[in-house]
Protein backbone atom coordinates (compact mmCIF):
# COMPACT_ATOMS: atom_id res chain seq x y z
CA UNK A 1 0.00 0.00 0.00
CA UNK A 2 0.97 3.50 -0.87
CA UNK A 3 0.66 7.05 0.08
CA UNK A 4 0.88 10.22 -2.23
CA UNK A 5 2.95 12.94 0.13
CA UNK A 6 2.95 16.65 -1.08
CA UNK A 7 5.53 16.30 -3.72
CA UNK A 8 3.31 13.77 -5.20
CA UNK A 9 5.81 10.56 -4.97
CA UNK A 10 4.46 7.27 -3.63
CA UNK A 11 5.69 6.93 -0.28
CA UNK A 12 5.79 3.06 1.06
CA UNK A 13 3.53 2.02 4.13
CA UNK A 14 5.24 1.54 7.26
CA UNK A 15 4.83 -2.66 6.57
CA UNK A 16 6.82 -2.01 3.73
CA UNK A 17 9.24 0.60 4.73
CA UNK A 18 12.86 -0.86 4.44
CA UNK A 19 15.41 -0.82 7.15
CA UNK A 20 17.51 1.71 5.41
CA UNK A 21 14.51 4.00 5.34
CA UNK A 22 13.93 3.66 9.27
CA UNK A 23 17.22 4.48 9.38
CA UNK A 24 17.36 7.47 7.06
CA UNK A 25 13.90 8.83 8.79
CA UNK A 26 15.84 8.45 11.87
CA UNK A 27 18.95 10.33 11.14
CA UNK A 28 16.73 12.95 9.50
CA UNK A 29 15.34 13.74 12.46
CA UNK A 30 18.76 13.36 14.59
CA UNK A 31 20.06 15.91 11.76
CA UNK A 32 16.59 18.55 12.57
CA UNK A 33 16.78 17.94 16.36
CA UNK A 34 17.05 21.06 18.12
CA UNK A 35 19.32 22.08 20.67
CA UNK A 36 17.52 21.38 23.70
CA UNK A 37 16.16 18.23 22.08
CA UNK A 38 20.12 17.35 21.42
CA UNK A 39 20.97 18.53 24.82
CA UNK A 40 18.20 16.23 26.57
CA UNK A 41 19.36 13.19 24.11
CA UNK A 42 23.02 13.77 25.36
CA UNK A 43 21.49 13.18 29.36
CA UNK A 44 19.25 10.32 28.58
CA UNK A 45 22.67 9.29 26.54
CA UNK A 46 24.61 9.62 29.95
CA UNK A 47 22.12 8.00 32.07
CA UNK A 48 21.76 4.94 30.25
CA UNK A 49 25.39 4.48 29.88
CA UNK A 50 25.18 4.42 33.87
CA UNK A 51 22.59 1.81 33.88
CA UNK A 52 24.81 -0.17 31.52
CA UNK A 53 27.75 0.46 33.23
CA UNK A 54 26.47 -0.73 36.73
CA UNK A 55 25.09 -4.20 35.38
CA UNK A 56 28.57 -4.68 33.87
CA UNK A 57 29.95 -4.00 37.60
CA UNK A 58 27.43 -6.57 39.22
CA UNK A 59 28.11 -8.92 36.94
CA UNK A 60 31.76 -8.78 36.97
CA UNK A 61 31.43 -8.54 40.87
CA UNK A 62 30.38 -11.82 40.54
CA UNK A 63 32.49 -13.53 38.85
CA UNK A 64 35.39 -12.16 40.28
CA UNK A 65 36.50 -13.76 43.88
CA UNK A 66 37.55 -11.24 46.89
CA UNK A 67 38.00 -11.21 50.52
CA UNK A 68 35.28 -9.42 51.65
CA UNK A 69 32.61 -8.94 49.52
CA UNK A 70 29.89 -5.80 49.78
CA UNK A 71 27.08 -8.17 49.45
CA UNK A 72 26.14 -12.10 49.26
CA UNK A 73 23.29 -13.59 48.71
CA UNK A 74 21.91 -16.90 48.79
CA UNK A 75 21.76 -18.84 46.26
CA UNK A 76 23.38 -16.07 44.23
CA UNK A 77 26.78 -16.03 45.42
CA UNK A 78 28.52 -12.80 46.53
CA UNK A 79 29.51 -9.53 44.83
CA UNK A 80 32.77 -8.23 44.79
CA UNK A 81 31.83 -4.80 43.62
CA UNK A 82 29.40 -2.12 44.54
CA UNK A 83 28.53 0.07 41.37
CA UNK A 84 27.34 2.60 43.86
CA UNK A 85 30.26 3.19 45.51
CA UNK A 86 31.98 2.89 42.66
CA UNK A 87 30.58 5.90 40.83
CA UNK A 88 30.62 7.97 43.95
CA UNK A 89 34.12 7.74 43.79
CA UNK A 90 34.42 8.36 40.20
CA UNK A 91 32.22 11.62 40.78
CA UNK A 92 33.53 12.99 44.29
CA UNK A 93 37.27 11.54 42.99
CA UNK A 94 37.32 14.35 39.98
CA UNK A 95 37.04 17.44 42.51
CA UNK A 96 37.90 16.22 45.92
CA UNK A 97 40.74 16.79 47.08
CA UNK A 98 41.95 19.96 45.93
CA UNK A 99 44.83 18.25 44.05
CA UNK A 100 42.52 16.23 41.88
CA UNK A 101 40.51 18.76 40.65
CA UNK A 102 43.64 20.87 40.00
CA UNK A 103 44.16 17.09 37.84
CA UNK A 104 40.94 17.57 36.04
CA UNK A 105 41.49 20.86 35.15
CA UNK A 106 44.80 20.36 33.78
CA UNK A 107 43.58 17.38 31.91
CA UNK A 108 40.48 20.21 30.85
CA UNK A 109 43.27 22.73 30.02
CA UNK A 110 45.20 20.71 27.26
CA UNK A 111 42.37 19.49 25.94
CA UNK A 112 40.47 22.36 25.06
CA UNK A 113 43.70 22.81 22.75
CA UNK A 114 43.54 19.51 20.95
CA UNK A 115 39.72 19.49 20.81
CA UNK A 116 39.96 22.71 18.82
CA UNK A 117 42.09 21.22 16.52
CA UNK A 118 40.22 18.47 15.29
CA UNK A 119 37.65 20.71 15.29
CA UNK A 120 38.74 23.29 13.04
CA UNK A 121 39.57 20.78 10.60
CA UNK A 122 36.66 18.71 10.60
CA UNK A 123 34.67 21.83 10.15
CA UNK A 124 36.70 22.39 7.32
CA UNK A 125 35.92 19.06 6.04
CA UNK A 126 39.58 17.42 7.03
CA UNK A 127 39.79 14.65 8.95
CA UNK A 128 43.08 15.67 11.08
CA UNK A 129 44.02 12.29 12.84
CA UNK A 130 47.89 13.68 13.26
CA UNK A 131 47.15 16.26 16.04
CA UNK A 132 49.23 14.30 18.60
CA UNK A 133 51.93 14.83 15.90
CA UNK A 134 51.80 18.15 15.70
CA UNK A 135 51.40 18.25 19.61
CA UNK A 136 54.84 16.60 20.24
CA UNK A 137 56.68 18.25 17.76
CA UNK A 138 55.41 21.82 18.78
CA UNK A 139 56.34 20.25 22.19
CA UNK A 140 59.64 19.93 21.09
CA UNK A 141 59.86 23.44 19.92
CA UNK A 142 58.72 24.94 23.18
CA UNK A 143 61.47 23.09 25.03
CA UNK A 144 63.97 23.78 22.82
CA UNK A 145 63.69 27.55 22.21
CA UNK A 146 63.04 28.94 25.87
CA UNK A 147 66.36 26.63 26.36
CA UNK A 148 68.28 28.70 23.26
CA UNK A 149 66.51 32.29 24.22
CA UNK A 150 66.68 31.73 28.34
CA UNK A 151 70.74 32.44 28.80
CA UNK A 152 70.25 36.26 27.12
CA UNK A 153 66.95 36.93 28.97
CA UNK A 154 67.14 38.49 32.65
CA UNK A 155 65.34 36.28 35.37
CA UNK A 156 62.66 38.45 36.22
CA UNK A 157 58.93 38.61 35.74
CA UNK A 158 59.38 39.95 32.32
CA UNK A 159 61.94 37.69 31.56
CA UNK A 160 59.43 34.69 31.80
CA UNK A 161 57.05 36.66 30.04
CA UNK A 162 59.46 36.62 27.24
CA UNK A 163 60.37 33.29 27.28
CA UNK A 164 56.63 31.38 27.81
CA UNK A 165 55.68 34.12 25.03
CA UNK A 166 58.50 32.43 22.63
CA UNK A 167 57.44 29.28 23.79
CA UNK A 168 53.78 29.30 22.67
CA UNK A 169 54.89 31.03 19.56
CA UNK A 170 57.16 28.49 18.20
CA UNK A 171 54.96 25.16 19.38
CA UNK A 172 52.48 26.96 17.58
CA UNK A 173 54.37 27.73 14.53
CA UNK A 174 55.99 24.25 14.22
CA UNK A 175 52.60 22.92 15.11
CA UNK A 176 51.14 24.31 12.02
CA UNK A 177 53.64 23.83 9.64
CA UNK A 178 53.30 19.96 10.34
CA UNK A 179 49.89 20.07 10.02
CA UNK A 180 49.87 22.23 6.85
CA UNK A 181 52.25 19.25 5.16
CA UNK A 182 48.64 16.85 4.93
CA UNK A 183 46.47 19.85 3.63
CA UNK A 184 49.25 20.40 1.13
CA UNK A 185 48.99 16.61 0.20
CA UNK A 186 45.71 16.47 0.16
CA UNK A 187 45.00 19.86 -1.98
CA UNK A 188 47.98 19.37 -4.55
CA UNK A 189 48.91 15.53 -4.50
CA UNK A 190 44.91 14.18 -3.88
CA UNK A 191 46.37 12.11 -0.74
CA UNK A 192 43.53 11.26 1.41
CA UNK A 193 44.51 13.29 5.41
CA UNK A 194 43.59 10.31 7.36
CA UNK A 195 46.29 8.09 5.91
CA UNK A 196 48.92 11.10 5.74
CA UNK A 197 48.32 12.48 9.24
CA UNK A 198 48.04 8.93 10.47
CA UNK A 199 51.69 8.26 9.24
CA UNK A 200 52.91 11.51 9.92
CA UNK A 201 51.82 10.52 13.44
CA UNK A 202 55.15 8.04 13.25
CA UNK A 203 57.60 10.20 11.42
CA UNK A 204 56.73 13.37 14.34
CA UNK A 205 57.44 10.64 16.97
CA UNK A 206 60.73 9.34 15.39
CA UNK A 207 61.82 12.45 14.35
CA UNK A 208 61.49 13.90 17.99
CA UNK A 209 62.66 11.06 19.36
CA UNK A 210 66.02 10.67 17.52
CA UNK A 211 66.39 14.32 18.11
CA UNK A 212 66.59 14.59 21.83
CA UNK A 213 68.16 11.27 22.34
CA UNK A 214 71.07 11.85 19.93
CA UNK A 215 71.58 15.85 20.20
CA UNK A 216 69.50 17.85 22.60
CA UNK A 217 69.32 14.89 25.35
CA UNK A 218 69.81 16.18 29.46
CA UNK A 219 72.92 14.77 29.77
CA UNK A 220 72.05 14.58 33.92
CA UNK A 221 69.06 12.10 33.03
CA UNK A 222 68.69 8.22 31.83
CA UNK A 223 65.53 9.12 29.73
CA UNK A 224 65.41 10.24 26.47
CA UNK A 225 64.28 14.21 27.65
CA UNK A 226 65.91 17.31 26.99
CA UNK A 227 67.24 19.74 30.05
CA UNK A 228 64.59 21.51 32.45
CA UNK A 229 63.27 25.24 31.26
CA UNK A 230 64.34 27.74 33.69
CA UNK A 231 61.57 27.73 36.66
CA UNK A 232 60.87 31.57 36.00
CA UNK A 233 59.56 30.27 32.46
CA UNK A 234 57.04 28.07 33.32
CA UNK A 235 52.84 28.57 33.92
CA UNK A 236 53.11 29.20 37.63
CA UNK A 237 49.89 27.95 40.15
CA UNK A 238 47.88 30.67 41.12
CA UNK A 239 44.46 29.01 43.02
CA UNK A 240 46.33 25.85 43.40
CA UNK A 241 49.13 24.17 45.26
CA UNK A 242 49.82 22.34 42.32
CA UNK A 243 52.79 22.08 39.64
CA UNK A 244 50.31 20.51 37.18
CA UNK A 245 48.12 23.00 36.78
CA UNK A 246 47.85 26.65 35.79
CA UNK A 247 45.02 28.99 35.64
CA UNK A 248 46.92 31.39 33.19
CA UNK A 249 46.75 28.18 31.17
CA UNK A 250 43.22 27.78 31.42
CA UNK A 251 42.06 31.71 31.15
CA UNK A 252 43.99 31.42 27.57
CA UNK A 253 42.87 28.72 26.58
CA UNK A 254 38.97 29.50 27.26
CA UNK A 255 40.08 32.84 25.51
CA UNK A 256 41.02 30.91 22.63
CA UNK A 257 38.05 28.97 22.47
CA UNK A 258 36.16 32.23 21.93
CA UNK A 259 38.58 33.66 19.62
CA UNK A 260 38.14 30.35 17.53
CA UNK A 261 34.34 30.91 17.66
CA UNK A 262 34.85 34.54 16.63
CA UNK A 263 37.14 33.24 13.58
CA UNK A 264 34.62 30.73 12.54
CA UNK A 265 31.69 32.69 12.50
CA UNK A 266 32.56 36.49 12.12
CA UNK A 267 35.17 36.48 9.92
CA UNK A 268 35.63 36.04 5.67
CA UNK A 269 37.63 33.63 6.66
CA UNK A 270 35.58 31.16 8.84
CA UNK A 271 32.75 31.27 6.29
CA UNK A 272 35.05 30.43 3.41
CA UNK A 273 36.11 27.17 5.91
CA UNK A 274 33.10 26.12 6.72
CA UNK A 275 30.91 26.88 3.40
CA UNK A 276 33.94 24.03 2.22
CA UNK A 277 33.65 22.36 4.74
CA UNK A 278 29.78 21.75 4.17
CA UNK A 279 29.09 21.93 0.53
CA UNK A 280 32.85 22.11 -1.23
CA UNK A 281 31.19 22.49 -5.01
CA UNK A 282 28.98 24.93 -3.58
CA UNK A 283 31.92 26.87 -2.61
CA UNK A 284 33.78 26.54 -5.23
CA UNK A 285 31.43 27.90 -7.54
CA UNK A 286 31.09 30.64 -5.14
CA UNK A 287 35.02 31.47 -5.57
CA UNK A 288 36.23 29.77 -3.10
CA UNK A 289 40.09 28.57 -3.21
CA UNK A 290 39.94 24.91 -1.90
CA UNK A 291 43.01 24.29 -2.47
CA UNK A 292 43.91 27.35 -0.20
CA UNK A 293 41.13 26.02 2.71
CA UNK A 294 42.61 23.17 3.13
CA UNK A 295 45.87 24.01 3.46
CA UNK A 296 44.80 26.58 5.57
CA UNK A 297 42.81 25.10 7.57
CA UNK A 298 44.99 22.30 8.38
CA UNK A 299 47.63 25.09 9.17
CA UNK A 300 45.29 26.56 11.65
CA UNK A 301 44.04 23.27 13.22
CA UNK A 302 47.94 22.15 13.55
CA UNK A 303 49.12 25.56 15.19
CA UNK A 304 46.43 24.69 17.51
CA UNK A 305 47.67 21.58 17.98
CA UNK A 306 51.02 22.70 18.96
CA UNK A 307 50.31 25.53 21.18
CA UNK A 308 48.80 22.05 23.51
CA UNK A 309 52.12 20.70 23.69
CA UNK A 310 53.68 24.11 23.98
CA UNK A 311 51.21 24.51 27.01
CA UNK A 312 52.28 21.06 28.55
CA UNK A 313 55.96 21.78 28.18
CA UNK A 314 55.06 24.88 29.91
CA UNK A 315 52.82 23.84 32.65
CA UNK A 316 53.40 20.50 33.29
CA UNK A 317 56.31 18.85 32.35
CA UNK A 318 58.67 21.83 31.94
CA UNK A 319 60.64 19.63 29.48
CA UNK A 320 60.27 17.69 26.28
CA UNK A 321 60.45 13.94 27.57
CA UNK A 322 59.25 10.58 26.05
CA UNK A 323 56.06 9.36 27.37
CA UNK A 324 53.53 12.53 26.37
CA UNK A 325 49.83 11.52 26.83
CA UNK A 326 48.24 10.85 23.98
CA UNK A 327 46.23 14.11 23.90
CA UNK A 328 45.49 14.94 20.04
CA UNK A 329 43.88 11.20 20.15
CA UNK A 330 41.61 12.31 23.00
CA UNK A 331 40.65 15.77 21.16
CA UNK A 332 39.26 13.62 18.07
CA UNK A 333 36.63 12.11 21.12
CA UNK A 334 36.21 16.17 22.55
CA UNK A 335 35.45 17.24 19.07
CA UNK A 336 32.68 14.73 18.30
CA UNK A 337 31.29 15.40 21.91
CA UNK A 338 31.20 18.80 21.41
CA UNK A 339 29.75 18.34 17.53
CA UNK A 340 32.59 19.99 16.16
CA UNK A 341 31.15 23.73 17.79
CA UNK A 342 34.42 25.33 19.80
CA UNK A 343 31.49 26.57 22.65
CA UNK A 344 30.96 22.72 22.88
CA UNK A 345 34.26 21.93 23.17
CA UNK A 346 33.99 23.02 26.77
CA UNK A 347 32.04 20.84 28.44
CA UNK A 348 33.49 18.10 26.38
CA UNK A 349 37.15 18.86 27.59
CA UNK A 350 35.77 18.93 31.10
CA UNK A 351 33.82 16.00 31.16
CA UNK A 352 36.91 14.17 29.76
CA UNK A 353 39.32 15.62 32.16
CA UNK A 354 36.71 14.59 34.80
CA UNK A 355 36.41 11.23 34.01
CA UNK A 356 39.70 10.83 33.57
CA UNK A 357 40.39 12.36 37.05
CA UNK A 358 37.43 10.16 38.76
CA UNK A 359 39.06 6.84 37.00
CA UNK A 360 42.21 7.58 38.69
CA UNK A 361 40.72 7.94 42.05
CA UNK A 362 38.38 4.31 41.61
CA UNK A 363 41.76 2.80 41.53
CA UNK A 364 43.43 4.51 44.14
CA UNK A 365 40.62 4.08 46.16
CA UNK A 366 38.84 0.69 45.43
CA UNK A 367 39.67 -3.14 44.55
CA UNK A 368 38.54 -2.48 40.86
CA UNK A 369 40.37 -3.79 38.21
CA UNK A 370 41.91 -0.61 36.18
CA UNK A 371 40.76 -2.17 33.00
CA UNK A 372 37.15 -2.38 34.28
CA UNK A 373 37.79 1.11 35.51
CA UNK A 374 38.45 1.80 31.58
CA UNK A 375 35.12 0.35 30.42
CA UNK A 376 33.13 2.24 32.61
CA UNK A 377 34.84 5.48 31.17
CA UNK A 378 34.92 4.31 27.56
CA UNK A 379 30.59 3.63 28.00
CA UNK A 380 30.09 7.16 29.14
CA UNK A 381 32.04 8.27 26.43
CA UNK A 382 30.44 6.12 23.55
CA UNK A 383 27.03 6.90 24.73
CA UNK A 384 27.43 10.24 24.66
CA UNK A 385 29.28 11.03 21.40
CA UNK A 386 27.42 8.51 19.45
CA UNK A 387 24.33 10.06 19.15
CA UNK A 388 26.40 13.72 18.09
CA UNK A 389 28.48 11.24 15.79
CA UNK A 390 25.07 9.65 14.28
CA UNK A 391 23.90 13.39 13.71
CA UNK A 392 27.19 14.30 11.24
CA UNK A 393 26.81 11.02 9.91
CA UNK A 394 23.51 11.85 8.29
CA UNK A 395 24.21 15.74 7.87
CA UNK A 396 27.10 14.38 5.84
CA UNK A 397 24.41 12.41 3.54
CA UNK A 398 22.27 15.13 3.50
CA UNK A 399 19.60 13.57 5.51
CA UNK A 400 17.01 15.77 7.22
CA UNK A 401 13.81 18.21 6.07
CA UNK A 402 15.93 21.66 5.80
CA UNK A 403 18.67 20.01 3.30
CA UNK A 404 16.58 19.02 1.01
CA UNK A 405 16.65 21.65 -1.39
CA UNK A 406 18.37 21.39 -4.22
CA UNK A 407 20.69 24.22 -5.44
CA UNK A 408 20.81 25.65 -9.04
CA UNK A 409 24.16 24.01 -9.24
CA UNK A 410 23.47 20.43 -8.51
CA UNK A 411 24.70 20.64 -5.01
CA UNK A 412 22.33 20.14 -1.39
CA UNK A 413 21.84 23.08 0.38
CA UNK A 414 19.24 23.80 3.48
CA UNK A 415 16.34 26.47 2.81
CA UNK A 416 15.45 27.37 6.42
CA UNK A 417 11.50 27.88 5.67
CA UNK A 418 12.23 31.78 7.00
CA UNK A 419 10.91 33.94 4.98
CA UNK A 420 13.27 33.42 2.43
CA UNK A 421 16.71 33.50 3.60
CA UNK A 422 18.73 30.58 2.38
CA UNK A 423 21.21 28.63 4.98
CA UNK A 424 23.63 25.93 4.83
CA UNK A 425 23.54 23.92 7.98
CA UNK A 426 26.95 23.09 9.33
CA UNK A 427 27.05 19.56 11.31
CA UNK A 428 26.72 21.54 14.67
CA UNK A 429 23.67 23.22 13.90
CA UNK A 430 24.90 26.80 12.95
CA UNK A 431 24.34 28.16 9.82
CA UNK A 432 26.11 30.04 6.87
CA UNK A 433 24.31 32.02 3.96
CA UNK A 434 22.77 35.12 2.72
CA UNK A 435 20.67 36.52 4.83
CA UNK A 436 20.18 39.90 2.94
CA UNK A 437 24.22 40.49 1.93
CA UNK A 438 27.25 38.93 0.64
CA UNK A 439 28.62 37.59 4.27
CA UNK A 440 31.56 37.29 2.23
Amino acid sequence: MSDSSGDGRDTPSDDSESWQDRADRALGRLVDASAAERILISFAALGLSVVVGALIVIVSGWVATCDSPFVALAGVGSFCYDPISVYRVMLVGAVWPPYNFAITLKETTLLLFTGLSVAVAFRAGMFNIGTQGQLLLGALGTALSVLWVAPFVPVSVLGGLLLIAIGLLVGALIGGLWGALPGALKAYADANEVITTIMLNFVATGIAFTLVSEVFKDPQSQTVQTRSIPAFAQLQAVFFDSTVFSTFALVGALALVGGVYWMLNGTSFGFDLRTSGVQPDAAEYGGVDSKRMMVSSMTVSGALAGLGGAVYVLMVASRWQTGIPSLGFDGITVSILAGNNPLGVIPAALLFGALKTGSLAIEFQLAVPKELVGVLRGLIILFIAMPEFFRMVGARLGLGDERRTVAADGGETGRANDGGSETDETTDGTTVGDEGGDER
